[in-house]
Parts: C-alpha cells; sequence; structure tokens
C-alpha cells in the first residue's frame, strides 16, 4: 500500500496520473532473486524465502488489481466459461488426473475466454497455477512439479526476456532522462519503488514481529531484511504490465518505463552496499571465531 500511497502523494493534481498508482506496487520475482544470488550468495535460507515469499505474494496482488481495476469492458458469458474451465481444471487436479494432454486444451481455452471477457489473461495464469497440485501419488513427481519442470525452459528462457526485450524499448539519451527528470508520473513511481518498498516492507516486518505475529528467522538480522526491502523495488515485469495498461500515450509511457528501470537499478545497488557490507561482516566474524 505504501508505494501507492507515496505514488499518489508525489503526483497529487497532475492530470490522468492516479490511474498509474499501481505500478510501484509489484516485486519481480525472477530479478530479485537473481539480484539476490549474485550479490549475497551466503544469505540464509530464511532470508531467500521471505523474499520469494513476498514477491509471489505481491504479484499476486498486483494481478488482482489488474483484474479489479484495469478492466475496462467486462463480458459475462466468456468470463463464466472461463472460470468454468479453471474450475474443471482444478477439480482434475483435486482428483490426482496427470496426463498433460488433458491440462493443455483446459489451460489454453481457459486463457482465450479471460481474455476474451475483457479481464487481462494473466489473471487465469495465476488461477491456474494455484490450482495446480502439489500432492505427491505413488512417490511419483507432483503435478506442480512436472509442471515446473515442463514450463521453467519456456517462461525463465524464452516468455520473460522476450517480455522485458520488448516492453523496455526506450530510449535511454540525454533528453530522453531529462524528460523523465522533470515528469511527476516518473518521480512518483521511482519514489514508490525505491522509499515506499523500503519502508514499506522492512517497517511492515518489523511491526510483525514487534506485535508477536512473526519472529526473525534464524540467523537473520535485520540489516539483512533492510537489504531485501531494498531489494523489493526492483519492480520489473509486472509494473511494466501494470504502466501499459495504465498509459497509453506512447511518450508517456515511454517515461513511465524509464522509470521503472531507474528504480530498479537504484533498488539493487542500495541492496548490493547493504549485503556487501554484511557479507563482509560474517567473513569477519567466521575469521575471529576460527581464530
Amino acid at each position: 500500500a505504501l508505494p501507492a500511497i507515496i505514488f499518489l502523494a508525489v503526483t497529487a493534481g497532475e492530470p490522468g496520473a492516479a490511474q498509474g498508482w499501481a505500478v510501484p506496487t509489484a516485486t519481480d520475482i525472477a530479478f530479485a532473486l537473481a539480484v539476490l544470488a549474485v550479490i549475497y550468495p551466503q544469505c540464509p535460507p530464511p532470508l531467500r524465502t521471505f523474499l520469494l515469499t513476498l514477491a509471489v505474494v505481491d504479484d499476486l496482488i498486483a494481478i488482482s488489481i489488474i483484474a479489479l481495476f484495469y478492466t475496462d469492458q467486462l463480458r459475462l458469458l466468456p468470463l463464466l466459461v472461463g472460470i468454468l474451465l479453471i474450475a474443471a481444471y482444478g477439480l482434475l487436479q483435486a482428483k490426482g488426473v496427470r496426463s498433460p494432454w488433458v491440462y493443455v486444451p483446459l489451460a489454453v481455452l481457459a486463457w482465450y475466454f479471460v481474455q476474451k471477457s475483457g479481464i487481462h489473461a494473466t489473471v487465469a495464469g495465476v488461477a491456474l497455477g494455484l490450482l495446480t497440485s502439489n500432492k505427491a501419488t505413488n512417490g511419483r513427481a507432483t503435478n506442480t512439479e512436472r509442471s515446473d519442470h515442463a514450463l521453467r525452459p519456456i517462461s525463465a528462457g524464452l516468455a520473460v526476456p522476450v517480455f522485458a526485450f520488448v516492453s523496455a524499448g526506450v530510449a535511454l539519451s540525454g533528453s530522453a532522462l531529462q524528460d523523465v527528470l522533470g515528469d511527476r508520473i516518473a518521480w512518483g513511481i521511482i519514489a514508490g519503488l525505491v522509499i515506499g518498498k523500503f519502508v514499506g516492507v522492512l517497517g511492515g516486518a518489523w511491526l510483525s514481529v514487534k506485535v508477536g505475529l512473526a519472529t526473525l528467522g534464524e540467523g537473520l538480522v535485520w540489516r539483512e531484511l533492510a537489504g531485501v526491502a531494498l531489494l523489493s523495488g526492483v519492480g520489473f515485469t509486472v509494473s511494466l504490465l501494470i504502466g501499459g495498461l495504465a498509459y497509453t500515450d506512447p511518450a508517456q509511457l515511454e517515461r513511465v518505463t524509464t522509470a521503472i528501470l531507474i528504480a530498479s537499478v537504484v533498488a539493487s545497488a542500495g541492496a548490493t552496499i547493504v549485503f556487501r557490507i554484511r557479507a563482509r561482516q560474517r567473513t569477519l566474524a567466521t575469521t575471529t571465531t576460527s581464530g
């Protein structure tokens, strides 16, 4: 919520700005985890789990926001067909059916009908993913594991890079950056992702521990959570998706895309500094203990 509030505060009074309030709300799962793996390879398992959970929930909320607030025209008949197909998929998963020849047509048709209903088709993808069974049968791989094994090369190797390449086709010349720096919508996105995410995630974690809703993971220190809070400002793919839905003007969309890239770079750089210092502290502590 805090990134959206900061965005609205920065862009208050700017014509047409409010429709992009959800742009800084999402955390990019793939990029955030990749950056963490590179800059802090010795991170404790609870820290990686925290970032993964945060990013997944963030994206689920962002996809829900797309369905609720960025649907121009709702067609009930295609939506009903899509819901029935998704329900049939979930029922077969619960019954333990394993054949991809059953699920692939259901998934493709569900995607098509949800898209035709006016709701963004990513909502169908999220629903199908959540309904995929993770129950093992007779010691065999679960449907979730089999789907992950089959789809990960396509998702990570083709879909995400192609989407990023197409969406990030922006000019980074001096004049383009000057346009971004003079745009309050761009500043709202940067402030929301860099400041809003950091304060919201770290503050939320601290408050959860303080009131007893959660405990700090074994081996974790608050500086590491601060690094993850900074890293959550990497809002690449889903933020770009929402930006494209919120702003139809090509020039404004280009400034929005550039702002998302700038915020992601700044967030990654800030997290790198925090984790480098923490890694040095861990090394010194290990050396001292060994000595």
